[in-house]
Order: structure tokens, then sequence, then C-alpha cells
């Protein structure tokens, strides 16, 4: 199996015809908008006739901090998904979108990997239904009407100095991230200094993802705020006159897309912000509706449970009333070698030493799941081939020591039924009593948001912030803002803002350099260390390794 590459084993599968896939839901044909055989987007009108059903229990599926190359959430997403239909739940699991940016830089694709996996992948990880290039260009209309109004008189003297809306494409590039437009003469506009972010980063997209309709997302459009004229005052999208215009564009991307695991299962897979730098969910939408169709609904929020678990509790389950019931924390020898201090290169040799020293990093994750949270946790020890028994003991003793459940998993290599046994520990897990609760209420300010999230979860013992960052934070609770949860942009690699401190990291610093307001998504961003909001490619990305064979079919990607 380890000789067998994801998209082989993908390949090999014997999909079911997505209309088919939409029947065992209770979707009939006429419902399902097809894009070929094993893709298909769900309609509105469907969606709408689900009202009043009640809704099934939603699983989160969260990590502790990943190493470079990732720690299996998605993967163990779809084998935890697979299991509980193996064990005769009606389930499904809702996930995000891929970028093009990672497929062809560093992490690879985003369907699962080995036997857990979401096809078709090569479609789902290269434009898949064009949501995102859908996002990209309702994004990019807004950025070309306001230069154009500015060029054609600008009547209400938006300050060029003060516009904060930037254009978006899904590829690394970091040329693009800061640069002057307008250049060549007066044809050309005004020239201003502006920049580029990648898609997911896109507060289109986070709009996208937590807008509940198509009379809430025009809502949302209206209310983003592009700039500030000389004076001082606001100047929102609304003033352009262009959000029935983004709509129009969005309108088939809005409806979520199913497709079917390797083992012909459902799944919904719609929106894809990062959690590094957005709030790391998939489409409120798409929950709602795998909701209203299943017992179980499997979700996961992006890279470690500090970034995406926190965003996905305080900003998506805080604007669309959603209660998870249990949640599952993804763990790795890898990644538990790679927080004890072994260097990448090493991560996959065993080392029961730096396993130890990395357990620390786990455990902080668990304990503010349920500490801060209130939620029910289960680990899942993401099996690879080159876990040693010692080592996995060392992580089952601490899970006993901590009166927290850890469930080994080979989902990767047996799909479905190498996770059974984590599955029926969920089922227990959500059969709790309810305690979900949010880290911090909505009247707190947002400096002090900002520090609850810092000291609490990342276990920072102070934030820095300039003193024009701390006026702007006034400025924003003065305008109305205040209410708002925060949504902190960081390293994934460690609670602090320092990717190299791995671990717990305690005592550090949590350094907040920029500051950007989100009002149509509802979320205030803290850009914190050298966190970078259009990613750069290593130097060698994915993309030399990726072609077209002779026959037709892509190979290389992962």
């Amino acid at each position: 199996m380890s000789q067998v590459t994801d998209l082989e084993i993908a390949r090999a599968a014997t999909p079911l015809p997505i209309t088919q896939i939409g029947e065992n839901l209770g979707i009939p044909d006429e419902e399902l908008e097809c894009y070929g055989r094993l893709k298909a987007k769900i309609s509105r009108r469907f969606m709408d006739s689900l009202e009043g059903r009640p809704d099934g229990k939603l699983i989160l599926v969260t990590a502790m901090s990943p190493p470079p190359a990732g720690g299996g959430k998605t993967t163990t997403s779809v084998g935890l998904h697979d299991a509980l239909c193996r064990l005769g739940k009606k389930s499904i699991v809702c996930l995000r979108e891929p970028s093009l940016g990672p497929c062809f830089g560093m992490k690879g694709g985003a369907a699962g990997g080995g036997r857990s996996q979401v096809i078709p992948m090569e479609d789902i990880n290269l434009h898949f239904t064009g949501d995102f290039h859908a996002i990209a260009a309702a994004n990019n209309l807004l950025a070309a009407v306001i230069d154009n109004y500015i060029h054609h008189g600008n009547e209400v003297r938006l300050d060029l100095r003060r516009i904060t809306w930037r254009r978006v494409l899904d590829m690394n590039d970091r040329a693009l991230r800061s640069i002057n437009i307008g250049l060549g003469g007066p044809s050309n506009g005004f020239p201003r200094e502006s920049g580029f972010d990648i898609v997911p980063a896109s507060e289109v997209m986070a709009i996208f993802c937590l807008a509940e309709s198509m009379d809430d997302l025009k809502a949302r459009l209206d209310r983003v705020v592009v700039g500030q004229t000389r004076g001082g005052d606001l100047v929102r999208a609304a003033e352009f006159g262009v959000s029935g215009a983004m709509a129009v564009l969005l309108k088939d991307a809005l409806q979520p897309n199913l497709v079917q695991t390797i083992e012909k299962n459902p799944a919904i897979i719609h929106g894809g912000p990062f959690a590094n730098i957005a709030h790391g969910c998939n489409s409120v939408i798409a929950t709602r509706t795998a909701l209203k169709l299943a017992d179980y609904v499997v979700t996961e929020a992006g890279f470690g449970a500090d970034l995406g678990a926190e965003k996905f509790c305080d900003i998506k389950c805080r604007q669309a009333g959603l209660r998870p019931a249990a949640a599952v924390v993804v763990a790795t020898l890898p990644a538990l070698r790679y927080h004890g201090g072994a260097s990448v290169k090493a991560l996959h040799r065993p080392d029961p030493d730096a396993v130890r020293r990395g357990l620390p990093n786990l455990m902080r994750h668990l304990s503010n799941l349920h500490d801060h949270f209130g939620l029910r946790r289960v680990v899942a020890l993401n099996r690879f081939a080159s876990d040693t028994a010692e080592e996995i003991e060392l992580v089952m003793e601490a899970g006993r020591q901590a009166g927290v459940g850890i469930v080994s998993a080979t989902h990767w290599a047996e799909g479905g039924a190498g996770a059974e046994d984590l599955a029926r520990a969920v089922i227990r897990a959500a059969e709790g009593p309810d305690d979900f609760r949010f880290l911090y209420p909505d009247d707190l300010p947002l400096r002090e948001k900002l520090e609850v999230v810092a000291k609490k979860i990342y276990g920072a013992a102070s934030v820095s912030t300039h003193v024009s960052i701390d006026r702007q934070l006034r400025e924003l609770e003065e305008q109305g803002f205040g209410h708002l949860p925060v949504c902190i942009a960081k390293t994934q690699f460690s609670f602090s803002t320092d990717p190299a401190a791995i671990g717990l990291a305690d005592g550090h610093t949590l350094k907040v350099r920029e500051v950007r307001l989100s009002a149509g998504a509802g979320f205030v961003v803290m850009i914190c260390g050298d966190i970078m909001t259009l990613p750069g490619l290593p130097k060698h990305p994915a993309a030399l390794g990726i072609d077209l064979g002779p026959d037709g079919q892509i190979c290389g990607l992962s």
C-alpha cells in the first residue's frame, strides 16, 4: 500500500453515479445540477424544502499543531464518516474545497489520502465546479469598480491612501503581495499602492462561507468596508451599487457540491477559507443542509485546534447558532516527534523521547477544547507505517492519565474499517450533555478578546501592538464593530507567532502587526507575526512534479 499513490488509489475506485448518491440521501434527480457523472450541486429549492427537519449531531474534527506536511484531518474526517456508515449510521462528511495554491505549492491536495478520500480527487483539487473562480471574479469586480469610480470623479472622495480592498488570485505568488497600480498615465487611473491576497483569505470567501441565503449574501456584500473618505468616514461596497452583480457571479457557486468517498458515501464540499489567515471552515449552507439530511455530520476546521477549532466555535458557531456534539483531535506520531524536537527529515523515524517531549502540545489542545469550549473530546491517533508499539503506548498512557479516550485508527490503509473503533468512541461522546460555550462574550472589547484568545488558547504571557493598532481598535469600537469576534491570522506550526517555537511555547508575546475589518463577514482580523495573506512557493514547489501523461491523465498530484 505504501508504494501506491493517493491518485492511483482514487482512480482504482468504482464510484456510483452522483445521482445515485443523491437518491440515497433523498435528493431527487431534478434537484441536482450535475457536472458530469461524479459531481453535482444541490438546488436551493431542495435546501429550502428541508426547513423544519430535525438536525443531526455535528462532529468537529480538529488536530494538534501540525508538522509542515500536515496531520491528516481531512483523511481522518473521511475515514470517520465511512466508519459511521459501516456501523449503519446515516452520516455525511462536510469539507472545504482545496485551493490551487497549496496544490501547486508545498502541501499538495486536500481530498484526503489512502483509502479515505473523496472523489473525483483530481477534479476536487483542480478547479472542481469553479466556486473559487467565481469568488475571485466577484472580489475583483468590486476592486475594478472602485478604481473605475475613482477614475470617473470619486464623488464620495474616497481617500486613495485608505483603500483597504485588495485583489485576489488562487495561487501562491509572493511578487504580488504589495504592488503599485494605475501606472502609465491618466487613461489608466490614479497610481496608488495595493496588493493581492489568495482567494481563501478574501472577505468574499468568508462571506460566502458564513452567509445563510442569497439575501444574506447580498446584505453582507453591501456591508463590506472598502476604505475611508478623506474625512475618516467609512465607505461601504453598497456605495458602488455592485453587490447585485457580485451575487450574480456567486449564484451557482453558493449551491453546495455533492460528491462521494471511495466507499461510495456522500460528501458535501463547499467553500475553502484557510485557518491560518481566515476562519478555516466550510460553508454554513453546506453544514446546515447536511445536518438536515443525516444523523451525524463530520466536519473539519483547518490546522490545529488553536486556529481552526477556536474560529469554528467563536465565529462560525456563534454566527450560525451551531452546537458541536463532540470534537475529534487528530494526532500523529510524526507530529508528536516534530513538537518533541525531531528534525523534519526524521519525522518518520522512531523516536520515543521526541514523542514524549511532544505530548504537551497535544494535551494543551485537549484541555483547551474541554476547559474553554466545554467539548467532549476523542483523540484519533492517525497511524503511519513508521509507528512503533513503544511510541503508541506512550500516547495511550498519556491519554489514560488525562482521562481522554485515544483510539488508534488505520483508515489511511483500511478505509472505514480502520476507523470503526474511532466511530464508536465518537458516538459515545456525542451522546453526552451539551456543555458547549464560547470563549468570550460579544460585548468584550476587541483588545480584550484578542488577549483572551492569546492567553487562554495560545498560552501567551502578553500581546504586543503598536499604538496605531490600539487606536484602530478603539476607532472600530466607536464605529460600532466592537461586538464582532476576532479572527487571528498566525502561523499554524506553533502556539506562538514564531513557527520555530515548537511544543507548548509558553510565556511568549503575541505580536500583532496589522488589523483588518471584515464587516461583511462579521469579524475583525488580527494579523500576527510574519504570516502572509498571499503565500509564496517553496524552493521546490509541488507544481514541478505535476504533468499530463501521454494518455491524457494527470500525474504527480498528491
